[in-house]
């Protein structure tokens, strides 16, 4: 699930240029706290940019936000202030020129420092325009002799500085994962994340979708572990892609499109998804179902239901009921349901690649908030799993407290719920995804994948038999 949010509000404008774009969305992703994919989404869609400019936004806004830290360190050493220090507009165009200086060698130097100059002359009547100028004039030639914190004294200070992550992160990490696999991730993590499609097997099947977006001129390709799934390159916005508007696809990561398949829910059934926006994982569970059956969703908040209904419109799927209701307290019917999803909100550490600014945002005392409300969620809906049914509680985070601990809290409670193996309901090539516990488990260094976990439970039967 996306990690909770603050409100998004779109880009007023529509700069012409695509750096002008990107400062505009970098300023609301700091100065708002503004999800920069929400932003992405509308400024692109409703622009006119052709797709290499709409990629060249994309890859700004995402690459700044991902570098940050690193890039905060080279201001440092070429400004008098530190970067913490300057006006949030003048410190994000640094960024943006910096970026493209450090990571972007099609881009002439020479042309992201005037940019960000003129950029510059937008704010406080052009006041700053001789810093950043200063700045990054000195930052083209020396940058790369800008020293690093030793990996042998401050491996801490080392990877989060040379990797672009907060310093309680990269410590957690190191003492989980050791050196050289946190420096994997940490460098996975500043990747662009792929863009992935589900297919609606209501109404095509992948070979065929596959073959429209290629002979679109769209590059196209099966993903390895998700057999619905197709991931494109260069495609600027999903929405503008043949097959958007009749309904024959949605967009949806690949370990996300893992967790539908860990459900399995059967035609027929009765299913809770209990935190259901935007809608992804709901449809794909009424795909499965090949829309027979019931499925309720729930979200806490109004838009996110809004989204869900327009998803479900647009993909054909009618066997959704929809409310606004907050989980922890929504009384299930007497029957219970034969599946309960709870994609419960959380920390989003898996989902970096495509939310950088969540490394920034998140601290411990957040981790443990959401660890207590995800085991208040997951306490509170095992008493709408019938008997017999099936409980799958996933996240998109790599956080022990929110994935192993959430799941102990509810073994250790409700004894009437046991682990089931994942492996048997996924493709063979997910299968080794599984660990030995039966629980599904992915990392963006080892599998190219957002970093997701998925537990599915049986609850037992009425004389203490745990029912396939």
């Amino acid at each position: 699930m996306k990690p909770a949010a603050a409100k998004n509000t779109p880009a007023r404008r529509r700069p012409a240029d695509a750096r002008a774009l990107a400062w505009e969305i970098l300023r609301r992703v700091e100065e708002k706290g503004a999800y920069a994919d929400a932003l992405l989404g509308h400024a692109l869609t409703s622009s006119r940019f052709a797709a290499r400019d709409q990629a060249l936004v994309t890859r700004l806004v995402y690459g700044t936000l991902a570098w940050q830290g690193y890039l905060d360190h080279i201001i440092a050493a070429f400004s008098r202030r530190p970067p913490q220090a300057l006006d949030a507009p003048i410190r994000i165009v640094l960024r943006l020129a910096l970026f493209q200086i450090c990571f972007l060698s099609r881009i002439p130097s020479f042309a992201a420092v005037n940019t960000a100059v003129q950029l510059a002359k937008r704010f406080h009547s052009g006041a700053a325009a001789g810093l950043v100028n200063a700045v990054l004039r000195r930052a083209t030639v020396e940058w790369q002799q800008v020293p690093l914190p030793s990996p042998h004294d401050d491996p801490v200070g080392h990877l989060a500085t040379r990797w672009s992550h907060p310093a309680w992160l990269a410590e957690r990490w190191l003492a989980q994962y050791g050196f050289d696999e946190t420096e994997a991730l940490l460098r996975a993590n500043n990747e662009p994340a792929p863009t992935v499609l589900r297919v609606n097997r209501l109404k095509m099947e992948a070979d065929q979708l596959l073959a429209r977006l290629q002979k679109a001129g769209c590059p196209a390709q099966p993903t390895r572990y998700a057999p619905s799934g197709i991931h494109i390159e260069h495609a600027g916005t999903p929405d503008r892609l043949p097959g958007y508007r009749e309904g024959l696809f949605s967009v949806q990561g690949e370990a996300s499109q893992l967790v539908g398949l860990l459900t399995a829910p059967r035609p027929g059934d009765r299913v809770l998804d209990a935190c259901a926006a935007p809608g992804g994982k709901t449809t794909h569970l009424a795909e499965l179902m090949e829309n027979r059956g019931v499925i309720v969703a729930l979200d806490v908040n109004a838009r996110g239901i809004e989204r869900v209904e327009r998803m479900t419109g647009r993909l054909g799927v009618s066997i959704v009921q929809t409310a606004v209701a907050d989980a922890t307290t929504w009384q299930p019917p007497n029957d219970g349901f034969d599946c309960v999803l709870v994609d419960a909100p959380c920390s989003g550490l898996g989902t970096l690649r495509q939310h950088p600014e969540v490394r920034w945002r998140r601290t411990t005392e957040n981790i443990a908030a959401l660890a207590a409300l995800q085991q208040q969620l997951l306490l509170h809906l095992a008493g709408s799993v019938r008997p017999g049914g099936t409980l799958v509680y996933a996240t998109c985070t790599l956080s022990a407290e929110e994935n192993d601990g959430v799941l102990a809290g509810l073994l250790h409670t409700r004894p009437d719920f046991s682990l089931s193996d994942a492996r048997p309901l996924l493709p063979a090539p997910a299968r080794p995804l599984v660990d030995a516990d039966g629980v599904l488990r992915t990392f963006p260094h080892r599998h190219g994948l957002d970093g997701f976990f998925a537990a599915r439970l049986k609850r037992n039967g009425a004389h203490g038999i745990v029912t396939a």
